[in-house]
């Protein structure tokens, strides 16, 4: 079993800027890549960005390409997202994901493992 606790949303202006971090413990190292998803209520959550652990290969949304950034770090323990020039379009739940297989990894149904969210709200 993996578990994974996000953590760092809060409140912030549009324009502002937020780091996201999950701390990912249990099996490390049985996942192969991992994601950050969101979700607004009354819609599909959808894919944010994505990284593969073997070679660090990233993968991002196009609404949120160059603003955006996956990060993780060698123990496999951690993965952030830091989220610059915030609008408003970006107030969601922000769910980290695990996948054990490295592949289609903008399909949320390819993730085994996930947290249980945390609050990013972008205000004007």
């Amino acid at each position: 079993q993996v578990q994974l606790v996000e953590s760092g949303g809060g409140l912030v202006q549009a324009g502002g800027s937020l780091r996201l971090s999950c701390a990912v413990s249990g099996r490390t190292g049985r996942s192969s890549a991992m994601a950050w998803f969101r979700q607004v209520p009354g819609k599909e959550r959808e894919f944010v960005a994505a990284i593969r652990w073997n070679g660090g290969r990233t993968w991002y949304a196009d609404s949120v390409r160059g603003r955006f950034t996956i990060s993780g770090n060698n123990a496999q323990t951690t993965v952030s997202l830091q989220m610059n020039s915030l609008k408003l379009e970006d107030t969601a739940v922000y769910y980290c994901a695990a996948a054990n297989d490295p592949w289609q990894l903008r399909l949320q149904s390819n993730y085994d493992y996930w947290g249980q969210g945390t609050q990013v709200t972008v205000s004007s």
